[in-house]
């Protein structure tokens, strides 16, 4: 496991051993992140925003924003041995400046605020979390409120688990979903901006053509 792109292209990644965390493989990382650049500033690249990184594991996805240009990070992990492995890929990368790491229960704790919002939430709980929907859609929810007002948040689960049932989100709208192998991605937005990019869509359409 390895940053792919950006100014710490290349640097090595250690994960624990065991089937505790689920690395996401090189392939899939460039792509996921051409997907979130072409949103957020241009393929490859991410703007200076805050990161929120829950279920992190190693931190291989907070680390890479980071090396694409995001500002900071903030890593969720209870797992021991797992935070073993993302303070020494923190040290590693020489990352301590603009990180931090909250050791706490993502389902039960307070989300961290900054103060224009995350601009980038990951969310990546153990597949076998992803068969309770409303637990998942409950947990996303309470994460919207830290979410900044333009920015996105991904859901990653396996791709066999129950559909999100979207009609239930009150504060997010799923903007984008893909299938990697065995893992589905699940990109969200605010809700309120679904009303936004509606009149947009509706000003920029040209005038209706009739003819048949």
């Amino acid at each position: 496991m390895r940053v792919v792109a950006g100014t710490l292209r290349g640097r090595p990644l250690s994960a624990p051993p065991g089937t505790t965390t689920r690395p996401i493989t090189d392939r899939v990382k460039e792509t996921l992140f051409n997907i979130l650049g072409h949103r957020l500033a241009s393929p490859g690249e991410l703007p200076a925003i805050d990161i929120l990184d829950v279920f992190s594991g190693p931190g291989s996805l907070g680390i890479e924003a980071l090396s694409r240009g995001a500002r900071t990070c903030t890593f969720v992990e209870r797992d021991r041995r797992a935070l073993r492995s993302l303070r020494q890929n923190i040290g590693g990368c020489y990352l301590r400046g603009v990180t931090s790491i909250l050791a706490d229960n993502a389902w039960t704790m307070r989300p961290p605020e900054t103060p224009d919002g995350f601009g980038l939430i990951f969310v990546d709980p153990p597949y076998r979390d992803g068969q309770d929907p409303l637990r998942i859609i409950d947990l996303l929810e309470r994460l919207a409120i830290v979410l900044s007002d333009d920015g996105l948040m991904v859901y990653r689960c396996d791709r066999k688990s129950p559909a999100l049932p979207v009609d239930e989100f009150r504060l997010l709208r799923c903007l984008d979903e893909r299938a990697f192998g065995r893992m589905r991605v699940i990109l969200l937005g605010h809700a309120a901006d679904e009303s936004l990019s509606a009149a947009d869509a509706e000003a920029d359409d040209p005038e209706p053509n009739d003819t048949p």
